[in-house]
Parts: C-alpha cells; sequence; structure tokens
C-alpha cells in the first residue's frame, strides 16, 4: 500500500494503490462467479436507471469468516493499512475516532452507459447520520469515463487498479460516478460508521 496525492488542496480525501493486481482480478473473479448475489444497483431512493445504472453485489461482514469470502477478507485488511494512514495524516481521528465499524458492502459492475449520476453524499438522512467516512477501491482501469467526481472540489477522480480513496460521509463531499464510455468497471465500496452495540463489530 503507497499513498497518493493528487493534489495540493486540502480535500480530507485520502488515495492510495494497494499494490495488489492479484487480490484485484480476484474480487472481479468473485463478482462474476457469484450471479445468484446479483442485483441492480439502487440508490437510497430505491432502484432508478436515470439516477444509477449498475449491478452489484452486497457483502454483509459477518460472511468473512467463509472461506469462499477469503480474498474480500484479505481485502478488508487492505483497506484497514488505508485506514491507519489516513489517521497518520489527521491525528485527531486516532484520539476522537478509535473505533468505526463497517457494515454491508458492495462490489459493483458498470458496463458501457452504466452510471452512479445522482449527485450525492453519503450521510444524507437520519438513516444514515452514522456514517462517518465512505471508501472505495477501483478493482481494474478505465480508460474512457467512469470518473468519480466531487463537485465542491471540481476534481474528478480517473478509475485505476487498487486505487482506493476514503473520504468524509459529509455534504462537502458530495460526489457521482460519471457515465462510463467503454469497457467494464468494476469497484467494492461501503461505509465506516459509529459502532452499533447490537452489530458484530468488523473494527477499523
Amino acid at each position: 500500500m503507497n499513498r497518493i496525492k493528487f493534489s495540493n488542496e486540502i480535500n480530507f480525501i485520502g488515495c492510495w494503490n494497494i499494490n495488489n493486481d492479484d487480490l484485484c482480478r480476484k474480487l472481479v473473479n468473485f463478482f462474476e462467479k457469484r450471479k445468484d448475489l446479483q442485483r441492480s444497483g439502487i440508490t437510497g431512493y430505491g432502484k432508478d436507471e436515470k439516477a444509477k445504472k449498475s449491478v452489484d453485489i452486497s457483502i454483509d461482514p459477518n460472511d468473512l469468516i467463509e472461506d469462499e469470502f477469503k480474498d474480500i477478507k484479505i481485502y478488508i485488511e487492505e483497506l484497514y493499512k488505508c485506514y491507519q494512514d489516513y489517521k497518520v495524516q489527521w491525528p485527531f481521528l486516532k484520539n476522537n475516532l478509535k473505533t468505526l465499524d463497517i457494515p454491508s458492502f458492495n462490489i459493483q459492475k458498470y458496463e458501457p452507459g452504466g452510471h452512479y449520476n445522482l449527485m450525492h453524499c453519503e450521510r444524507g438522512s437520519l438513516q444514515s447520520m452514522h456514517r462517518v467516512f465512505a471508501w472505495m477501491t477501483y478493482l481494474n482501469d478505465v480508460d474512457i469515463g467512469g470518473e468519480t467526481y466531487f463537485e465542491h472540489f471540481n476534481l474528478k477522480i480517473k478509475p485505476e487498479k487498487g486505487k482506493t480513496l476514503i473520504w468524509p460521509a459529509e455534504w462537502t463531499h458530495a460526489h457521482k460516478g460519471e457515465v462510463l464510455k467503454s469497457g467494464l468497471k468494476y469497484i467494492v465500496t461501503g461505509w465506516m460508521h459509529f459502532p452499533f452495540k447490537t452489530q458484530v463489530p468488523q473494527n477499523v
């Protein structure tokens, strides 16, 4: 894992490359193999292909103890390393956000014309107020389209295999996934939130 600097401005968007092409390939293969888990992508408002057009698999962290999910567990360990480095960059987090949990998260596939074109943030309702950070890793290289656009920073991030982002869930980091023009785009994405006592902790 190595840190990537893509802007001289302070925007609180952490960026790394997990430097594990084989792991990215295995997550893509898992997605393609598990047709039984694939569902049309939805937003917080439900299914609407004008807002989001993708195919998703939802992963329950409690399943990571199963052997068939071992590569996803390894990925979460890589994500943990990224978050530890994020705390190095922002020391306030070490003392004030010592423990965060990861709830169910998604592996997503976008085909040409696919997108998450709805400008949104990850903490936009009472139901999502527990979210602190969002995270995402691009699992393959994309030639044309599919960038993640952060509106308030006028920042576009190109999908590249292994590139991993962590950013605040607040409205300040409203973003969208632009239309994919060619090829395929695979990502794994989710949230970090304040712990729930009733949930099996996946501490980061």
